[in-house]
């Protein structure tokens, strides 16, 4: 299907982006807006309404469309062979990225020492008003095998009710391996179906798209409304070493589709920058899943085979930036609290953090609940998340980016891969 997207949209989207930052900064009572606070949030809801209906629209067919994309996918390649080995692969792949992104955060922190900057009289006012709050919620199944057997659907119809997309991907690559072992004359109408709800999604997320500029200015500008820039000076040498290292990582990507993926770093960002753009406004992995998927086809000219079964597999599983970002506040943390870690203790923060992103919901907001969890294995009060919650919105909207960029680049690989 041709794409009837503006050519530069992204100029636009990009425009809103800066415009959106630009207005939050003006109406923030933080920076010292004139108007009264009941009157901003009111303007700011009204504001942010277009990227909520933007971002509800996406949400609408991100379920329909990684069912379709995958099916379809599967069905495409032809063989069962093929997709054992782009599955072996590209989970290994998401693997060793996912410990990478870990060790450039812990690294970066150790060398940078953010936790040794920060106020005492901050740190005690932090922790009051969370005993106040009450203590974080911390997720109750964590363990691996635990997580491993939750990643079978069960209940179908309760996987996407609830959106849980890891286990809406399971579902689809059963349908779509199924498929490959039916007579065509029998599958064909399942496969029909799909490729008619592929086009239809992708129809759809054409006419978002047309209100994508100003979604992104709505939601830029709530997020800096809302923004505590109080907040952001108490915590400023660990928000530059988070977003330092999501940088890093964003390089290491350019690097591993140049070398490995076969494409120019121009080409490369030139490609995803919609996908871009659309992750860091809504903080949400799989609400860009559809965006990601039209990057990478129509982008990076990525078959349907590859990046219907790497995108929406990734943005369930394949976390980078959420897991450098709980690296480097685990280690912030053990700093200002006089934790120290053995060797032992930093591989087990490793192994912790790269089980925890597996299955971690592409939402908003939930590396923080991930986070809690991770601080209870390695002796850091879970209270001490007060620390840094005030800067959790803008490096969440940093690290899903992040994620998304590295979906993509797995898209790349893989592609390359199969190829050879």
């Amino acid at each position: 299907m041709t794409s009837k997207i503006d050519k530069h949209l992204w100029v636009k989207i990009l425009f809103g982006l800066v415009i959106g930052i630009g207005v939050g900064l003006a109406l923030s009572p933080q920076a010292g807006a004139v108007l009264e606070p009941e009157l901003t949030e009111t303007l700011a809801a009204w504001i942010e309404l277009p990227g909520l209906i933007f971002l509800g629209i996406l949400k609408m067919v991100v379920v329909p469309l990684v069912i379709c994309s995958i099916v379809v996918g599967i069905a495409d390649s032809g063989a069962l062979g093929f997709v054992k080995t782009i599955g072996s692969r590209i989970v290994v792949y998401f693997i060793i990225t996912s410990s990478v992104a870990i060790l450039i955060g812990m690294s970066l922190t150790y060398a940078i020492q953010p936790g040794d900057v920060i106020s005492q009289e901050f740190v005690d006012q932090a922790l009051a008003n969370q005993a106040q709050e009450g203590a974080p919620v911390v997720l109750d199944d964590l363990t691996i095998p635990k997580r491993i057997a939750n990643i079978i659907p069960t209940n179908p119809a309760l996987a996407q009710l609830e959106k849980n997309m890891l286990q809406i991907v399971i579902i689809s690559l059963f349908i779509g391996l199924a498929l490959l072992t039916l007579p065509k004359a029998s599958g064909q109408p399942v496969l029909s179906l799909c490729q008619s709800g592929q086009s239809i999604t992708m129809r759809i997320i054409e006419w978002a798209m047309i209100i994508a500029p100003y979604a992104v200015f709505g939601l830029m500008a709530k997020a800096v409304i809302d923004l505590g820039f109080d907040a952001v000076s108490s915590v400023f040498m660990y928000t530059v070493t988070v977003m330092a290292g999501l940088a890093f990582m964003i390089v290491v990507y350019a690097m591993i589709a140049k070398w490995v993926g076969g494409v120019s770093i121009a080409a490369f960002f030139k490609g995803i920058r919609e996908a871009q753009i659309i992750a860091f406004s809504s903080s949400s992995s799989a609400a860009t899943i559809p965006v990601s998927l039209k990057c990478a086809q129509e982008g990076l000219k990525i078959p349907k085979s590859v990046s219907g079964f790497t995108i929406p597999l990734g943005a369930t599983i394949n976390m980078d930036g959420t897991a450098l970002y709980q690296a480097v506040a685990a280690i912030f943390l053990t700093q200002v609290f006089g934790v120290d870690l053995s060797l032992g203790e930093m591989a087990l923060l490793l192994l912790t953090t790269v089980g925890a992103s597996i299955g971690t919901p592409g939402i908003p907001g939930i590396g923080i609940v991930v986070l809690a969890t991770i601080l209870a294995g390695i002796g850091v009060p879970a209270e001490g998340i007060a620390l840094i919650l005030g800067v959790d919105r803008i490096l969440d909207m940093c690290r899903t980016t992040v994620n998304v960029t590295g979906d993509i680049t797995a898209s790349v690989v893989m592609n390359r891969f199969v190829k050879t």
